[in-house]
C-alpha cells in the first residue's frame, strides 16, 4: 500500500455515517482483543477524530480522537484534551499507519493548553513529546469529593502545549461511566 492511496480525515465524532460509524466499531472491537466497551465507544464522542482510509480499498485503518475534558492540575481546573481509542486495524499495525494517525490529530490536539491519555505503551507516544505523569492521580466524583486511582498512577501522560509543567504534583479528571481515565 503506497503513501498515496491513504486519506486522513478530521471530523466530529458526529459526522459518522452509519456504515463509517459500524466499520469503525468493528475497528476497535478489534484493535482491542474485545476489550472496547460501550463506555469506552461513549467516550471517542463530542470532540474530534481522525481517520485514516485506504482510499483503493475503501476501508477504514486507523482512528484517534481527542475530546474536552475537564482536569484539574495541583488544584488549577484546565479545560483539556483528552485522548481516547487510538487503534489501528490488526492486519495493519506495525506499518507506521498508528504514527500516521496520531500526526493527522495534532493540530486538533494544539487546540488545547494541555493533553492527557492513559495508556501502558509509553514509548509510543513519548515520540510525540508526550510525558509521563509522576504524580498522584484522582478522580472528582458528581459531589466534588475526590477519591484517589491509584491504578492509574504511572499510566497517565500528559502533553503541554507551552511545554513547561511540573509533572509530578496531583493530578484529576471528573468521575464518569466507564473507565474514569
Amino acid at each position: 500500500m503506497s503513501a498515496a492511496g491513504l486519506d486522513s480525515r478530521i471530523l466530529s465524532g458526529e459526522a459518522l455515517k452509519p456504515a463509517l460509524r459500524s466499520e469503525l466499531r468493528d475497528l476497535l472491537e478489534a484493535a482491542f482483543a474485545g476489550d472496547f466497551s460501550d463506555e469506552d465507544w461513549a467516550h471517542t464522542f463530542g470532540g474530534t477524530r481522525a481517520l485514516l482510509l485506504d482510499e483503493d480499498k475503501g476501508a477504514l485503518l486507523a482512528h484517534a480522537s481527542v475530546v474536552p475534558r475537564r482536569l484539574w492540575v495541583n488544584e488549577a481546573e484546565i479545560e483539556a484534551g483528552y485522548v481516547e481509542a487510538v487503534a489501528v486495524r490488526p492486519d495493519q499495525q506495525r506499518r507506521g499507519l498508528g504514527t500516521r494517525i496520531m500526526r493527522a490529530l495534532e493540530p486538533a490536539l494544539d487546540r488545547f493548553p494541555l493533553c492527557a491519555l492513559s495508556t501502558s505503551s509509553h514509548a509510543f507516544y513519548t515520540r510525540f513529546g508526550w510525558r509521563r505523569w509522576r504524580g498522584p492521580s484522582w478522580v472528582r466524583n458528581a459531589d466534588g469529593t475526590r477519591r484517589r486511582s491509584q491504578g492509574e498512577d504511572g499510566g497517565i501522560l500528559v502533553r503541554p502545549t507551552d511545554g513547561a509543567m511540573l509533572l509530578t504534583g496531583a493530578i484529576c479528571c471528573e468521575a464518569r461511566i466507564g473507565d474514569d481515565w
